[in-house]
């Protein structure tokens, strides 16, 4: 039976089988059983075709529930709005989106018996095809949405706090990220301190204000060779990635589900740091040429962030993912990684902040300024996708024709109908160059803008925290100065706070020093290949010309 629903966020298709949709679009979905996390239904222009069970609600009358919840999918929710904190002083996490509850997904399915991919022998396996079942495994965020996923963590709420007389009052809106990512627990000094805290984050004051502390040991890792191999005498297929550390210079290999573990541990670790985006995934022609191609440029843009940043590059789990060889030692760290402590709002108790004063004001009219000119990129990073886009259909409809005439005798000429022949066949050659030239220089753009949509989406729910620890600031020294609470407990909101602060303002200038180098290297690439290319057309056309000089 079909029933409406509504979209949450924008889905953009990537083939032919999806459909796009836009927030609040009405939508006609034919089933509301999701398969694999995808829903299958038709857009308002009349489109049909797949989507993202979790992007979508669907609308019941009211004397049935509002709608139904597709958060915890195996799609996993954007923003997984459901999930909010449970008052408890437990300290374990709960590691929803992980791949224990993946195992039999047809997609991707985690075998523990088979975490790191063997090493490819000397070809792929040729009996290996994919599933024709639709398979789509969770944990991806669409690229040109605009939010950042909060895994829901517990609250960490200590005992004593319920014997203070006087507490600044916690926020109502339980969905709220300051809330869900355990920073208001954190300001109010409801997360408890760690007896020993094994790893620490340093932020130094640099000449344009805080800064994250450079990795001691800087490195780069090579992204290379996508190759497709079988398992299971040839019933499941996957592509693995080789991954070559320079400070190891030993090649380990992985597969996208290992990588996107990573990334949501990433996710779960580092609230206030802007992690890039992995290239989408994607339901069907998983094994195309061209696709895979895409997913290796996307995935070498994406290492280089990571291994670029002070603190991401420098995280026990990030480090064992490119570095275990052995199965036993790759499953131990894995484990370690997910009942991490030190994730959400403990994380920031990790950071080491400079003594330096910093007016909290002035903190809050930087983080305004940051948050206007993000919002601005993002919006010029868009229209430039869009023209860049409209170029590459441009190239690849290319033009093919022949310009050759034949003339009756006497006046036939084979000179010339030769040269007019030979110039459309050079037009026919320039045309096919224009449909390739896309590989060379827009795709890079494309690549690049892509990833910086990620890295902006992000920014609005980071700064979001900052914004809830000033107010959480104010309303204490309000309270303090109205004797309902004691300075010194005033005075800790305001120490924490500025631990936050410091962490945003390191975020934001790693992100200019990255932006600059990477557009840098982005339009440099873009302008060399132009005038390789004219230059390749300037040559043909030039060829030809001389054809018409003896006539």
């Amino acid at each position: 039976m079909a029933l409406k629903a509504r979209a949450l966020y924008n889905f953009q298709s990537e083939n032919k089988e999806e459909i796009s949709i836009q927030e609040n679009e009405e939508l006609v979905i034919f089933s509301e059983n999701s398969l694999d996390g995808w829903l299958q239904g038709t857009n308002s222009r009349g489109e049909t075709g797949l989507f993202p069970a979790s992007y979508v609600e669907i609308l019941r009358s009211r004397s049935s529930s509002s709608y139904t919840d597709y958060s915890n999918s195996s799609a996993g929710s954007p923003a997984n709005e459901s999930s909010f904190y449970v008052p408890s002083s437990n300290t374990s996490i709960s590691h929803q989106g992980s791949f224990e509850d993946d195992d039999d997904d047809d997609w991707d399915d985690w075998d523990d018996g088979c975490t790191v991919v063997e090493e490819p022998r000397s070809g792929p396996g040729t009996n290996g095809h994919p599933s024709p079942n639709l398979q789509y495994s969770g944990g991806y965020l669409h690229q040109n949405m605009g939010y950042r996923p909060k895994p829901p963590l517990e609250r960490q709420d200590s005992i004593s706090s319920s014997k203070r007389g006087s507490v600044v009052g916690r926020n109502l809106n339980r969905f709220s990220c300051f809330v869900r990512s355990g920073v208001e627990a954190f300001i109010l000094g409801d997360v408890p301190m760690m007896s020993k805290i094994a790893e620490a984050y340093n932020i130094d004051m640099g000449s344009k204000g805080p800064q994250w502390r450079a990795n001691p040991h800087p490195f780069i890792c090579s992204v290379e060779d996508p190759t497709k191999q079988t398992k299971f005498k040839g019933i499941k297929s996957y592509i693995s990635y080789r991954l070559t550390p320079s400070n190891i210079n030993s090649p380990v290999y992985r597969r996208y589900k290992h990588f996107d573990w990573l990334y949501n541990r990433l996710l779960h670790k580092f609230t206030v740091i802007s992690v890039p985006h992995l290239p989408e995934k994607q339901a069907t022609g998983r094994f195309e040429e061209d696709f895979i191609e895409k997913r290796k440029r996307r995935l070498i843009l994406w290492m280089d962030h990571m291994t670029s940043h002070p603190v991401l590059s420098q995280y026990e789990g990030f480090q064992h993912f490119l570095t275990c060889h052995d199965d036993k030692q790759w499953k131990m760290g894995k484990r370690r990684a997910e009942k991490d402590e030190m994730i959400g709002a403990s994380f920031l108790l990790t950071l080491q902040i400079p003594t330096e004063h910093q007016d909290l004001q002035d903190v809050e009219d930087r983080v305004d300024c940051f948050k206007a000119f993000s919002k601005k990129m993002d919006d010029s990073v868009l229209q430039l996708t869009n023209v860049a886009s409209e170029l590459v259909r441009k190239h690849v409809g290319g033009f093919r024709k022949d310009y050759s005439f034949q003339m009756d005798p006497p006046y036939s000429s084979d000179t010339l109908n030769n040269a007019i022949s030979h110039t459309g066949k050079t037009y026919e050659t320039v045309g096919e160059m224009f449909a390739e030239q896309p590989k060379n220089d827009l795709f890079l753009m494309l690549d690049t803008l892509s990833l910086y949509q990620g890295l902006l989406s992000n920014f609005p729910d980071i700064i979001h925290l900052q914004k809830g620890a000033f107010a959480k600031v104010k309303e204490s020294q309000r309270m303090s100065d109205e004797g309902k609470m004691d300075q010194d407990e005033a005075d800790g909101i305001r120490k924490r706070c500025r631990v936050v602060g410091f962490a945003l303002q390191a975020e934001m200038n790693h992100f200019h020093e990255r932006r600059i180098s990477d557009f840098k290297k982005m339009m440099q690439s873009y302008l060399k290949q132009q005038i390789i290319f004219y230059q390749r057309v300037s040559q043909q056309l030039e060829k030809t010309l001389r054809m018409y000089d003896n006539l």
